[in-house]
């Protein structure tokens, strides 16, 4: 193993914030791919304000069928990266190629689906007759970007487990950094406003796929892929899906609350709505680039903590975890602090409106006064999840989306349309608290058990 990724026995501190600090910004940038198309279209003459309202109702949409490739990313790394750690190479393998199969798996079948299913799917979901039509077109060149955005977050998950965060960050600000110029060239050179934004966000994914494959194919890093036939394939899957459910159900109901949020603003908005769904494709932005890098931080040190537990270190865990608990709420606390001060020039980003501006300026801070507590919940579920605790994971997880559901539902028909946006503070105190108790109370039990030996 090389040195500079020793998961074993490297000082815990500043290995975690090797692994964690490209994970995050690779996240972060991801992001940039709907942020950087929001801010273009935000700016089109005569249409922008309409064509944002349009991106903000397919921008779930989108977000939901990339989840997917958390069920297999998430669910088989931590696997691989705990039998690198009790030195079954050979198992490790199998567990990699077995993802590969089942990302393509996945994208063969998910494309036509989402494709056929997009415009109900806008309908259902809160779009509106003036932002229909551009909100169907930017989603339907997106869906058939599918197996690259699939295999290529995919793959991602099984180059940080590894303690390749660095090579992941690569394919990631390489494929932005593509988006960021073909953007304008589509949307203003070309005159495709909204198709142009799509466009360039399907060059830039497959540009991410093809490194982060030529990367996870390279001899010099510790677990390269092989195409091979497994034996264990069918049990190795039921594993990846197993303990990858969990995080897939926190993307996946992100997506899918958001989706209901716009629902709500559309039903209960009234003259408003329009106005109220461009914010809320501003404040989704903003969501999305604080809390994916806080994902990556916990993600990126998920690696070091399955490994040291496949090979029983129990105490390298502990700190471990705490180490990454740490940097996680230290995140969100800078990240509150640039909210609070600069939110209202951060809102111009997107808009020239002063009235839009304004209105979603208010309702940024509102939505993201928790940020803080949920912190805990992010290292915690990461925590379980990276020590294959399917079983606390997963109810931790559907209990904050269940408040979040709940509190959407209710707070409209009571406090009007604006109170949806109070819904995620709500969920994240809750679910911040209760997920530390848990996590800090079972932990000596989990490492006191032999079951990663049997994982």
């Amino acid at each position: 193993m090389k040195k500079e990724i020793d998961l074993e026995r490297g000082s815990l501190i500043p290995l975690c914030l090797r692994l964690s600090i490209p994970t995050a910004i690779s996240q972060a940038v991801q992001v940039l791919y709907a942020i950087v198309d929001r801010m273009y279209i935000g700016h089109i003459e005569e249409i922008g304000t309409v064509a944002l309202s349009a991106v903000g109702i397919a921008s779930p949409i989108t977000s939901l069928v990339s989840s997917f490739s958390v069920l297999i990313g998430l669910g088989g790394a931590p696997i691989m990266a705990m039998r690198l750690g009790s030195g079954d190479k050979k198992r490790a393998e199998d567990v990699l190629s077995s993802a590969l199969y089942l990302l393509v798996f996945l994208s063969l079948v998910l494309t036509p689906l989402f494709f056929f299913l997009r415009s109900p799917l806008l309908w259902a979901f809160g779009a509106t007759s003036l932002n229909f039509s551009f909100a169907d077109e930017y989603l339907g060149i997106y869906i058939l970007g599918t197996p690259f955005v699939i295999l290529a977050n995919g793959l991602s998950s099984y180059l940080i487990n590894q303690g390749e965060s660095k090579k992941a960050m690569i394919a990631v600000l390489s494929a932005t950094a593509s988006n960021v110029i073909l953007d304008p060239v589509f949307i203003f050179l070309f005159s495709l406003n909204v198709k142009g934004a799509a466009i360039a966000t399907v060059i830039s994914q497959a540009i991410q796929l093809a490194l982060t494959i030529f990367f996870i194919l390279r001899k010099d890093i510790m677990l390269s892929l092989k195409i091979k036939r497994v034996s264990t394939f069918r049990d190795i899957t039921k594993k990846i899906l197993k303990f990858g459910f969990s995080p897939f159900i926190i993307i996946a109901t992100d997506s899918l609350l958001m989706i209901l949020l716009n629902t709500m603003l559309s039903i209960y908005g009234g003259a408003k709505a329009d106005l109220m769904l461009t914010a809320s494709a501003i404040i989704q932005s903003f969501h999305l680039l604080v809390m994916n890098p806080l994902g990556g931080i916990t993600a990126g040190c998920q690696g070091l903590i399955s490994y040291n537990y496949g090979a029983g270190n129990k105490e390298r865990v502990k700190k471990a975890a705490g180490i990454t608990q740490a940097y996680a709420v230290a995140y969100s606390t800078l990240m509150f602090i640039i909210l609070f001060f600069f939110r209202h020039s951060l809102v111009y980003l997107f808009t020239t409106d002063s009235s839009v501006a304004e209105y979603t300026a208010k309702y940024l801070m509102v939505f993201e006064a928790m940020i803080i507590p949920i912190a805990f919940q992010y290292s915690n579920v990461d925590a379980f999840t990276a020590l294959a605790e399917v079983r606390f994971s997963l109810p931790l997880s559907l209990a904050r989306k269940t408040i979040f559901f709940l509190s959407i539902i209710i707070l409209p028909q009571i406090m009007g349309a604006e109170s949806v946006f109070l819904s995620e503070p709500i969920a994240d105190l809750i679910s911040g608290i209760v997920s530390s108790i848990l996590f800090w109370t079972q932990l000596n039990r989990i490492l006191e058990s032999s079951r990663a030996k049997s994982i």
